[in-house]
């Protein structure tokens, strides 16, 4: 019987969407986290309409509050014994440059940041369920996008202040000038570029996963869900989502996109040791040397304990 905890479970979502699915299967414990319980219990009506043996167990969650996320996965690990399969779906895009609790620019501090906390948190349940059932069937898989080619780490302003970074720092060339910051300019910030570098950290996240808990039975993998048409891009301007509107042919529904996070999580044709831990359209696929090198991987992960103080 296997243990999920989803994150970003809200109307609309795609972590609805993959709570509605996965409790069609009778899991033994479901936990849904997201910010707000109203939200929450709303899915829960739906799971009780279309599975009424499934009891949910609610839990708040906001990853963009250090010291919230540190209370949400105690309560968590208080519920249960194990995690099978944890889904890290929630996540921000804005056009406007916020911050966390912390102070850390919003994105990469709650698309990345939080997850991580939550992530490094719930490790021991995690190695308990690998013991539980085997190398490779415990996942840990985290909604990225291929938006992630918008941004490697900056890691000398990943908080967008307008420090200098070297050019390996920089959006690629190909990405159009007015996406991109222009400190000279008086614009440090850029909102898709802000975006791509939580996106690329997802990836790493994943990356360092699997070389710190491979060993140990955990898997961990990052995926692409398609484009799609959610709540997410709420906090977009009007010029913003126009973009948006142009980068896909084909916009997928939000059973269509939760089918590849559902092979990253569930299909044994992953528990081999392909290094690969990206995967779009239901099948792996390489990435840029950026969100993949072991060695940022290692950067990150450093810089992330630093930014939680969680080793």
């Amino acid at each position: 019987m296997t243990l999920v905890v989803v994150t970003g479970v809200s109307p609309n979502s795609l972590g609805e969407t993959l709570a509605l699915t996965i409790a069609r299967h009778c899991p033994a414990k479901l936990i849904l986290a997201s910010r707000t319980k109203a939200k929450l219990e709303q899915v829960a009506l739906r799971i009780a309409d279309l599975s009424p043996d499934v009891k949910p167990i609610l839990i708040e969650l906001d990853l963009s509050n250090q010291e919230a996320t540190r209370r949400a996965a105690a309560e968590t690990s208080s519920t249960l014994d194990h995690i099978d399969i944890l889904l890290n779906t929630g996540g921000v895009v804005t056009s406007e440059r916020q911050v966390t609790s912390e102070g850390i620019e919003l994105q990469f501090g709650t698309n990345h940041l939080g997850h991580f906390l939550f992530t490094s948190l719930l490790t021991p349940l995690l190695l308990a369920g690998a013991k539980q059932s085997g190398a490779g069937t415990t996942r840990v898989v985290n909604v990225s996008s291929l938006g992630y080619r918008l941004s490697p780490l900056r890691f000398h302003d990943y908080n967008f202040e307008g420090e200098p970074i070297p050019l390996e720092e920089e959006p690629p060339a190909a990405i159009p000038p007015h996406l991109k910051p222009d400190p000279a300019a008086g614009r440090p910030y850029a909102g898709f570029t802000a975006y791509g570098q939580s996106k690329t950290a997802n990836i790493l996240h994943a990356v360092s996963l699997n070389k710190k808990l491979g060993s140990q039975g955990v898997k961990a993998f990052a995926v692409h869900p398609g484009s799609i048409w959610t709540r997410l891009s709420r906090n977009l301007t009007p010029e913003d989502a126009k973009v948006i509107e142009g980068t896909s042919g084909f916009w997928k529904s939000r059973d269509q996109g939760v089918a590849t996070i559902l092979v990253a999580a569930l299909d044994p044709e992953l528990l081999g040791s392909n290094d690969l831990v990206m995967l779009s359209d239901c099948q792996l696929e390489d990435v840029a040397t950026y969100a993949k090198d072991p060695k940022i991987a290692e950067h990150l992960w450093e810089l992330s304990e630093s930014l939680t103080a969680e080793r």
